[in-house]
This record gives C-alpha cells, sequence and structure tokens, in this order.
C-alpha cells in the first residue's frame, strides 16, 4: 500500500472516531470526509435526522485497504458536478470529459 493512502494518528483524542473491529485499519487520512457535499450520493452509511446528515455510523473512507480509492471514485463526481454547475453559467464553453 503507496504512503499517501494510509495515515494514522493514534494521538488523536478522537482516534478511533468510528466503531471498528480492527483500529490497526482504521485510516485516518479522511478524518472530515470530502464527500460530504454528495448528500445522498456519498455512498457511505449515513442517516438524516431534522435535515442534518449524520454519518457517525460511515466507516467507508476509513478502511485502510479500500477507502481512499473509494473517495477517489466518488471526486470524479464532485468534478462532474462543479464542471456542469460552471458551464450552465458560461454556455460558451465546451465540458471536456476527464474520466
Amino acid at each position: 500500500m503507496a504512503n499517501f493512502k494510509f495515515v494514522q494518528n493514534k494521538k488523536c483524542e478522537y482516534f478511533p472516531c468510528h466503531t471498528v473491529a480492527d483500529e490497526s485499519k482504521f485510516n485516518c487520512l479522511f478524518c472530515y470526509c470530502p464527500l460530504y457535499m454528495l448528500g445522498e450520493e456519498c455512498g457511505g452509511n449515513f442517516k438524516y435526522t431534522h435535515g442534518i446528515k449524520d454519518c457517525s455510523n460511515c466507516i467507508i473512507t476509513h478502511m485502510k485497504d479500500t477507502g481512499y480509492d473509494f473517495v477517489q471514485q466518488k471526486m470524479l463526481t464532485v468534478i462532474d458536478i462543479v464542471q456542469n454547475e460552471y458551464l450552465d453559467k458560461h454556455r460558451d464553453e465546451e465540458k471536456v470529459n476527464i474520466k
């Protein structure tokens, strides 16, 4: 596994911030989930209460062997959303496929 895909901060007062079976595989790289803004399309285990997204039961981005790749794949969705919003405002430009 590449070093940039996994990091742990066992000195963090919140480590681990989610309940997991094996703390040695808990990845702190995405301490704040970069997919939160995708709402219901994030792909994680969340619930909404009074319109507030609760991700406390989600560990998908914290999984040692798959979390990084999951986030990278979902970032293509983020890029697509941002690109479409931009192009809606700038109709003189063409969409470029980055996938």
